[in-house]
């Protein structure tokens, strides 16, 4: 998928996933699980947490990506470039779902 296209996505978070903060360290736990699967406990760094926080299901990851650059020292290319990776990677352990 083209970048430009992958930006104007809108994710929800899946109701079965559950973020902490536990001492200094930011978490997301799976709360259901399928018996085959074995059960992971995601550690989020603090713009990882970030852009966890703010998917909703109104903002687009562009919109997610002028806050993070906004609120973090990170160049466009980078916050670009994280953001795009994150979501991914929440896709693939179905932490987050298109909306």
């Amino acid at each position: 998928m083209e970048t430009n296209a992958y930006l104007e996505r809108r994710f929800t978070k899946d109701p079965s996933m559950v973020f902490r903060k536990v001492a200094e360290e930011f978490i997301l736990v799976p709360i259901r699980q399928k018996a085959s699967e074995v059960e992971s406990i995601y550690t989020m760094n603090d713009v990882a947490s970030r852009i966890w926080e703010l998917i909703d299901g109104k903002k687009n990851l562009k919109d997610i990506k002028e806050i993070i650059i906004r609120e973090f020292e990170v160049s466009p290319e980078e916050a670009e470039k994280d953001i795009i990776d994150f979501s991914k990677q929440l896709e693939k352990i179905g932490a987050v779902r298109t909306g």
